[in-house]
Parts: C-alpha cells; sequence; structure tokens
C-alpha cells in the first residue's frame, strides 16, 4: 500500500456522465493488480473530508493508472473539473484482485454498468479465451474499449432499452453464451468473473452454482477508509466459512462467490 500524490494526465468523458481519468502514478501502478482499487481524494483541502474508492480500470509499463467514473454527486463532479497537472492523493493499490486463469481455461468476463472498470484491467492481462459479455442502461453508456488499452476485446453487448446489442440484461447473454460456449467433445475448464449490480452478480452467481463453474466477483461498496477501521463495508459471509461477516476492502473486493451469504447481501 502506497500513498502518493498523483498527477492528472487526462480527464476526458468517454460516454454519458462517464470519465477516463488517467494518473500518473509510478509507484502505484507498478505494484496494482486486477480487481484492486485506490482511495482517491479529489482535493487536498478537507472538504470533502473522505477519500472516495475507484477500481483499477488499469495500469501501464509508462506507470499510468487508469480510473472509470460516472458523474453521481458532488464529489465526483469536483473529480471531473480536475485538469491536466492537477495534482490528487491517492491510495493504494487495496484489496485483493483476480485470480488469473490457469492453462486453457474459458474466462466468461460478464460486466454490468461501471462495473466494467475492474474487468477491463484484467481483461489486459489475458491473452485468449476470453470472453467479455457487457451490459447497460443505453447505447451512450458504452465503454469504447481502446479507450482503455483493450481494442482487441470485442464484447458481446446488452442494453436494457434494446438501443444497441441484446435487448435486455446481460445476464441473458450470460445463459445463451453458457449454454453454447463449449464445443462438443471439448474439454477445456471455464472461469466466471463478474462486477455490476448486486441483482446480475446473484443472478451470476446462481448459474455458476448450478453449472458447478467457479466464480469470482468483484463487490461494489460505500468506503470510508478502505483499510477495514471504520466496518462500513462488511457483508453476509456463507455460514459454512464460519464468519458471519467479510469486508470488502480488506476480504476483497474480489471474492470467490461461494463464500458469500447472497440471501442476506
Amino acid at each position: 500500500m502506497i500513498e502518493q500524490d498523483c498527477t492528472v494526465v487526462s480527464n476526458d468523458v468517454v460516454a454519458a456522465h462517464t470519465y477516463l481519468m488517467i494518473l500518473d502514478c509510478p509507484d502505484i501502478a507498478s505494484e496494482a493488480r486486477p480487481g484492486q482499487f485506490i482511495m482517491l481524494r479529489v482535493t487536498s483541502a478537507a472538504d470533502p473530508l473522505l477519500r472516495r474508492p475507484f477500481s483499477i480500470a488499469g495500469a501501464t509499463a509508462a506507470g499510468h493508472l487508469l480510473i472509470l467514473y460516472r458523474v453521481v454527486g458532488r464529489g465526483t463532479r469536483m473529480m471531473s473539473d480536475l485538469r491536466p497537472g492537477k495534482r490528487a492523493p491517492v491510495l493504494g493499490p487495496l484489496g485483493n484482485g483476480f485470480k488469473l486463469p490457469r492453462g486453457n481455461e474459458i474466462s466468461l468476463l460478464v460486466a454490468g454498468g461501471m462495473g466494467i472498470a475492474p474487468l477491463c484491467f484484467l481483461a489486459s492481462r489475458m491473452d485468449s479465451g476470453l470472453h467479455l459479455l457487457a451490459g447497460y442502461g443505453s447505447a451512450d453508456q458504452m465503454i469504447p474499449l481502446e479507450y482503455v488499452g483493450i481494442p482487441h476485446v470485442h464484447p458481446l453487448l446488452a442494453t436494457e432499452d434494446g438501443t444497441v446489442g441484446h435487448h435486455g440484461l446481460v445476464t441473458d447473454l450470460l445463459e445463451i453464451h453458457a449454454i453454447n460456449r463449449t464445443k462438443p467433445g471439448e474439454k477445456r475448464g471455464t472461469m466466471m468473473y463478474a462486477c455490476g449490480p448486486l441483482p446480475m452478480l446473484k443472478a451470476v452467481a446462481d448459474l455458476a452454482v448450478k453449472e458447478g463453474t467457479p466464480c469470482q466477483v468483484s463487490l461494489e461498496s460505500v468506503m470510508a477508509c478502505g483499510l477495514g477501521a471504520c466496518q462500513g463495508c462488511a457483508v453476509g459471509s456463507a455460514p459454512e466459512n464460519g464468519r458471519k461477516y467479510v469486508h470488502v476492502c480488506q476480504d476483497g473486493p474480489v471474492f470467490n462467490a461461494k463464500t458469500l451469504d447472497w440471501d442476506g447481501i
């Protein structure tokens, strides 16, 4: 974990109300792994007081961190006003990331909305056997993947209003893809990775259990500290784990889907 004043390289609109911020953070970028996050303070002043958590959408050899975010409140509005050359205090990389696939496993990445951020970073570290399913509310929310360094990835798309791709939910695509992904006689393991709204994650976890497919999920949570001190990001743990709760910041944000109490979250 490193605390560093990082310089804004760029901060541009990439979709409706959605920005990609590139930060020059060589120390943090060199340590970052897919699935981890940072805590960023939008100003060095005391207001807003608390840092905000953001998934790392990419880390480059040049020492840059890629942060995708949507403007939803005062803090992110202030963040969208940060121009190149400005500095922002950053703490990271934090949390536990994804376990990368082994051998010739098929990797199914399932993203809902801004949940695509950590999956972009994950996709950048995969060579083959990658299938990305991405769901958005409408076409204007779609993130162009060339902006996050994975132009070679061609996702299957779903939108709730039908403006692009499948008219419906990304989990509809997952059920179709789960049926058709393996050729007769082909023996390849599969790993699911998912990040997005909680109902979507529950549906992905249910399908993974039904299929007997390993599944890693990245949970999104409001965090005050990102270090486990405030206890504000507790979620229910599956009874067989011997723990009532786990904490998204310390135990996650990436979890084996089987270890969570989906009925209690």
